[in-house]
């Protein structure tokens, strides 16, 4: 299949983003819809910047090398939102834009005279994405809310780990990932009810609640039955066998709780009288055996390779996987095939390896059309002179306050 001649840079580029905000639950949200062909506008203030800028591991003297992915398919021009006259550049660019995104404590923006009440009055069909860790009402919602904040909150931090340790982390910042992904969800859902009805809204995305979401059953267990879950490991209660087993060189993931699944494991370990064994029978007395089969199981993967063990998952059909890190991603064939990472082109390091867009689409794929901008401010002259006409004396007088 071939795309659209008029979406053949993805499917939202016909959408224009205005990006405000820092770090990383507003901006990978914008990343999201770039990535899936928006034109994304980041807007940052004269002299500073996103931190992520800075953030990531990088070598001394170095640029970021979190921030190419994050500010990748977006255009940077500089604003002082504070000044009354950067509030009315802001002003005119709303004019012409399909989405304000933002993740400022709430009020700010009503501070700056641009909140979604002021913002609407000009263009009625914009959508404001607001993100933040409380959400936009509440008695928290005044309140500084940073990723890890949300994730303690929303349950995932208390359920992350060892049981013998204290609550963890995941090594990646998931509460504003996770808040970010749920904001671009309601965009889109924003975007077809203005399709509808010719009228925008406010999308008000909260860390902690978009951490909820994906907590599955736990509040309703504890509802009905008083359980509370607790940290586990690298198990889920009562759910055998699915574990890390070693291997007699390393480790292997195998997940074969389902009772067609668990007989074609015990077909692969020539065990097949278990699936009869009334402490495996089904999944109820598999999970109440859970430590006995998992050391069964890894007695027999002890003694096979990795290779082995995954050789023979694969002939029976059961889920297994290694454990990857970055080094088995980049030579994984499947990754390859499937161009999950992808080689970029970066104005200082040259060429870069990164995750690609996902999730694929067949007539109007996302992509990565752009590396992220270098320099603060290096669209101004194109985006201020493109969209709202102004001139050399307009660009150098608004440079000479300080207002871009």
């Amino acid at each position: 299949m071939t795309a659209d001649p008029q979406f053949k840079r993805g499917p939202l580029s016909d959408l224009r983003v205005l990006e405000l905000g820092t770090l990383l639950a507003g901006p990978f949200c914008g990343q999201l819809l770039g990535d899936m062909g928006a034109e994304v506008i980041k807007i940052e203030p004269p002299g500073q910047g996103d931190p992520m800028r800075a953030w990531g591991r990088q070598k001394a003297g170095e640029p970021s090398l979190w921030w190419p992915v994050v500010a990748r398919n977006k255009k940077a021009i500089t604003l002082d939102m504070r000044q009354a006259e950067g509030q009315s550049v802001f002003k005119e660019l709303v004019k012409d834009a399909d989405f304000v995104l933002e993740n400022f404590r709430p009020g700010t923006m009503e501070k700056w005279g641009c909140g979604f009440e002021e913002l609407s009055k000009i263009n009625p069909k914009l959508i404001m994405i607001r993100v933040s860790g409380y959400g936009q009402t509440g008695p928290y919602s005044h309140q500084a809310g940073f990723g890890a904040i949300g994730e303690a909150m929303g349950g995932l931090r208390y359920v992350v780990g060892d049981p013998s340790t204290p609550p963890s982390r995941m090594g990646i910042s998931i509460g504003d990932e996770l808040a970010a992904t749920f904001a671009c969800l309601g965009a889109l859902s924003a975007l077809h009810y203005r399709e509808k009805t010719g009228r925008g809204q406010i999308v008000d995305s909260a860390i902690y609640e978009a951490v909820l979401a994906m907590m599955e059953s736990l509040v309703t267990e504890f509802d009905k039955t008083g359980y509370i879950r607790e940290r586990t490991g690298a198990i889920l209660p009562n759910v055998a066998p699915s574990n890390v087993y070693k291997t007699s060189d390393g480790l292997v993931l195998i997940a074969a709780n389902q009772d067609t699944v668990f007989g074609r494991l015990c077909e692969a370990m020539g065990q097949r009288e278990w699936p009869k064994d009334e402490r495996f029978v089904n999944h109820q007395a598999r999970g109440a055996n859970q430590k006995l089969l998992d050391g069964l199981i890894e007695a027999w993967t002890q003694t096979l390779t990795t290779r082995e063990v995954l050789g023979l998952m694969d002939k029976f059909g059961v889920p297994a996987g290694q454990i990857y890190r970055a080094p088995e991603m980049l030579e994984d064939p499947h990754f390859k095939a499937r161009d999950a990472i992808v080689k970029t082109q970066h104005p200082y390091f040259g060429e870069l390896r990164m995750q690609n867009v996902a999730p694929k689409l067949s007539e109007s794929p996302g992509g990565i059309r752009s590396s992220a901008p270098t320099e603060l401010g290096e669209h101004n002259d194109e985006v201020y002179s493109r969209l709202l006409g102004y001139d050399a004396a307009r660009l150098a007088a608004l440079r000479s306050a300080k207002v871009i």
